[in-house]
């Protein structure tokens, strides 16, 4: 199994991610987030807020990292977070459920996506490191 195949085994037993970025003063930051959904190693979705400090952050500086974990196994992915407002993308993700922080539906302006893509990963499993690029 390739360093890359390990990494996306353990991914998608993960629900959720450690999502790393900077503050408006360069300060890194780190929040727990619902993975909504990726494509491979490459893409990775999250719901947000319009609201949130992480949706502004991200406007200001696009960098940002994650990281899964279970147990002593980990995949940290870095590359670039946007916002995205895609009407189609939204209704794909979008749940009855969510009526509670999002009351005028999947077009709320309040109902935000964070659009992660990878662009270099680390497999760490057994006190080993592992680099890789994501294609």
């Amino acid at each position: 199994m390739t360093t890359q195949e390990k990494a996306l085994h353990m991914i998608d037993s993960c629900e959720i991610a450690m999502f790393g970025n900077k503050d408006e003063q360069g300060n890194p930051q780190i929040k727990a987030m619902i993975k909504a959904a990726n494509d491979g190693l490459n893409v990775f979705w999250f719901c947000s807020n319009t609201s949130s400090r992480r949706v502004s952050q991200m406007k200001k500086d696009s960098n940002a990292c994650l990281y899964f974990y279970d147990n002593f196994e980990g995949v940290m992915l870095s590359g670039h977070a946007e916002v995205s407002y895609d009407d189609d993308v939204r209704k794909s993700f979008w749940e009855d459920d969510m009526l509670i922080y999002y009351p005028k539906g999947y077009t709320d302006p309040d109902f935000a996506l964070i659009k992660f893509t990878a662009k270099t990963g680390n497999y760490y499993k057994d006190l080993q490191n592992e680099n890789f690029d994501v294609k």
